[in-house]
């Protein structure tokens, strides 16, 4: 009984989670929002849309860490810069979103990047060896 309770838990704080995600989106968009919060926001709803992992979950303990440490952490930080106000406006607006997840491919293509750079970076390593 107890792990149904559990898991109805975690399925409301998931369901809350992407409605605090689009809540970032739409903040995101307010001329009230600091520029420094919109760049944070940015990136945090980037990589939470992105279709591609920075760390790719088929890698045991890490390749979850971004999905189950990582972006909470980031949407935490980046609702506490937020004005209340368009904080408020923006959770009013988000209730009423229900398609699916959308995707960030701006941010893909920077995370492909990333990966390409390591990638030169460790072969030039190994070359010079």
């Amino acid at each position: 009984m107890a792990e149904l309770e559990s898991i109805k838990k975690l399925k409301n704080w998931a369901k809350n989670f992407k409605s605090e995600v689009y809540t970032l989106y739409l903040a995101y968009r307010d001329p009230r929002v600091p520029w420094y919060a919109k760049l944070f926001i940015a990136c945090v709803v980037g990589y939470a849309f992105s279709p591609i992992d920075l760390i790719p979950d088929f890698i045991p303990v890490l390749g979850y860490l971004d999905d189950l440490v990582l972006i909470p952490l980031g949407v935490t930080l980046a609702l506490k810069m937020i004005p209340e106000p368009v904080l408020e406006e923006a959770r009013k607006k988000a209730i009423d979103f229900r398609p699916g997840k959308p995707k960030s491919w701006g941010a893909a293509i920077i995370i492909i990047a990333v990966w390409v750079c390591l990638l030169v970076m460790v072969t030039v390593l190994v070359i010079q060896q």
